[in-house]
């Protein structure tokens, strides 16, 4: 797995993962149809949806495009990096 990929395993990126795991979980069209109509490997985006593997950013951005969600990058509420 490389730096650029979405797995979780980086601190406060969880919640990106789970939101768009979730997102692609509650679609009203299939897995297969996800995968097909975007490009994504079906084996990589049932691995992804159950767990197992991380996505790079741009396919994260591909499957958020396709369900018709964007991720809306903010400053935090308290303005602290954190690292």
């Amino acid at each position: 797995m490389t730096n650029s990929q979405l797995s979780g395993k980086i601190d406060g990126m969880s919640t990106i993962v789970d939101a768009v795991r979730e997102a692609v979980s509650n679609a009203d069209v299939s897995r297969y149809r996800i995968s097909r109509d975007t490009g994504v490997d079906q084996g990589q985006l049932s691995r992804f949806v159950n767990g197992h593997d991380g996505v790079s950013f741009e396919t994260a951005e591909r499957l958020l495009d396709y369900l018709g969600l964007e991720l809306v990058i903010r400053r935090k509420r308290d303005g602290r990096r954190t690292r």
